[in-house]
């Protein structure tokens, strides 16, 4: 049985996240997915959905066998407790395959690890999201 691992902080779900979870439970027999914890996010804002409603939201998803959210203080942690075969990256994600694998290699852990492509889209990212809310609000800002 083919164990595959996910991660994400996963705010604001989209079409993108969708996606990228389906392409991952392709390639094997069971989804994992770590979500980040709001503490943790810090290559990008605090995320606007909390944790546990964020959790809630993927671990309905279709392709997601197994949901959890990530340490506080190891994000080695929860990989330990999966024992992932394969660790699928996001397009955009801050990892390098080859940087995570060494790490992930030096404590005894050697799942393949590799990265989904970028695909197209309108809304396949937050931040375009995000963008696209903001501009919409200008264009229709009440008369005062």
């Amino acid at each position: 049985m083919t164990r595959v691992l996910a991660t994400g902080t996963f705010d604001i779900l989209h079409p993108g996240h969708l996606y990228f979870l389906e392409q991952a439970k392709m390639l094997g027999d069971e989804l994992y997915v770590i979500i980040s914890r709001d503490v943790n996010v810090n290559h990008k804002p605090t995320p606007i959905i909390p944790e546990k409603q964020r959790l809630e939201m993927v671990s309905a998803l279709k392709p997601v066998d197994f949901a959890l959210l990530g340490s506080l203080t190891d994000y080695f942690e929860p990989i330990a407790e999966i024992q992932p075969d394969i660790i699928v990256l996001g397009f955009d994600q801050k990892f390098q395959e080859k940087e995570l694998e060494e790490a992930l290699n030096k404590r005894g852990f050697f799942p393949k690890v590799m990265r989904l492509p970028q695909i197209g889209g309108d809304f396949y990212s937050s931040r375009a999201i995000a963008a696209e809310i903001i501009e919409r609000k200008k264009k229709h800002r009440p008369i005062e």
